[in-house]
């Protein structure tokens, strides 16, 4: 994710359906603001902002953004982060947020060790995915949420305490 990609964002959100998007943020938000796209495009630094997107390249060598994932360090906690995938409507159900996920998860914020995030109570194929992650331990909230933590495995590139 770069800050060009603003509008492409913008765009690809503008055709997720009602659904999708109050899934996404768990509220209906027919729109993303301004503020909502500095934060989502310009705040990825790689480091604490990790965002990947997967983009389809048709027969004319055309690419479609088809899904975007990103997990955002929690600085009141820097062990843990939050967690986020978006897939077009058309693309779901067909493993995009599944290879998403676990790049994203490979390139995740140095140190992050579990994610810590909310989703809808219902939503059975974000707690699949998320459970596929790691240890996972959901704790029931209010107004149909879970609030969801996963123990990640430690990645290659980083060393094991004791070893």
């Amino acid at each position: 994710m770069r800050p060009g990609d603003r509008e492409l964002l913008r765009e690809t959100y503008e055709h997720l359906s009602p659904e999708s998007r109050r899934r996404r943020f768990l509220a209906a938000v027919p729109h993303l603001t301004d503020a909502m796209l500095e934060h989502l495009v310009d705040e990825v630094d790689g480091i604490d902002h990790v965002a990947l997107v997967l983009v389809v390249i048709d027969d004319d060598h055309v690419g479609t953004p088809v899904g975007v994932a990103r997990m955002i360090r929690y600085e009141h906690e820097p062990t843990a982060a939050d967690v986020a995938v978006t897939v077009v409507d058309e693309w779901q159900g067909r493993g995009v947020a599944t290879a998403l996920l676990a790049e994203l998860v490979r390139e995740r914020p140095r140190g992050v060790t579990h994610v810590v995030t909310t989703v809808e109570a219902d939503n059975e194929a974000s707690l699949a995915m998320l459970a596929r992650l790691g240890t996972m331990a959901p704790t029931p909230f209010e107004d149909n949420r879970t609030d969801v933590r996963v123990e990640l495995a430690l990645p290659d590139r980083e060393e094991r305490p004791g070893t």
